[in-house]
């Protein structure tokens, strides 16, 4: 499967993201974790410095997943978010990744924790960059996406994190319905990915 990422999206992906880590994070972070100090200072762009101790702390990007999960009909599983960030906004199955998980094991977890019912043939497709909002800090995540089939849809039930769930035709989908900017952009990928299947076959 090829996937087509526009190139100056991710730029300013990594422009924006650059600017929420320094705005955060270099603003938020003042003291040295394992000393105390005061003397935490930048040390590039992605992490600081203890002068006092010598600590170094980098922010790398927390593991997250998200799932395009379909029913016999071909429409796609969305969600409504219950919590902040995007609350009330469209969203997929997923969450974040725990300790000594795979990210495998995440995206069913997930899935499972937020309708209540097991994906038949998950699968990974492709993965997006994004910044997750979060008592006040904007972290950056590597955003996991997805695809898998959904047989028993009458036992789909929202919990956690979901408000509601429903299936909807991929034709009907609507990008910017979505509250999360990875998911918006996955969303658009998984449209043209679609509508590009329809046309092999109608050519075929």
């Amino acid at each position: 499967m090829q996937i087509l990422i526009n190139p100056l999206r991710i730029y300013f992906l990594k422009k924006v993201g650059k600017y929420f880590l320094h705005m955060n994070f270099f603003d938020k972070f003042k003291f040295c974790p394992s000393c105390g100090s005061s003397k935490f200072v930048k040390n590039n762009d992605k992490s600081k410095r203890c002068e006092n101790c010598g600590f170094i702390y980098y922010i790398n990007p927390f593991a997250a997943t998200a799932s395009f999960l379909q029913n016999s009909d071909g429409e796609l599983l969305v969600c409504r978010r219950a919590n902040e960030p995007a609350k009330g906004t469209l969203d997929l199955p997923g969450g974040f990744a725990d300790l000594g998980e795979t990210i495998e094991e995440c995206a069913i977890r997930e899935i499972e924790e937020e309708i209540g019912v097991r994906p038949k043939n998950l699968r990974f497709i492709f993965s997006l960059p994004n910044e997750y909002l979060y008592s006040g800090l904007t972290v950056p995540t590597m955003d996991m996406f997805f695809e898998g089939i959904i047989e028993n849809t009458n036992a789909i039930k929202p919990d956690d994190d979901v408000e509601e769930c429903f299936f909807i035709p991929v034709r009907e989908l609507n990008p910017k319905l979505f509250g999360l900017k990875s998911v918006r952009q996955a969303v658009r990928i998984f449209i043209d990915k679609s509508e590009i299947k329809e046309k092999k076959k109608y050519f075929a």
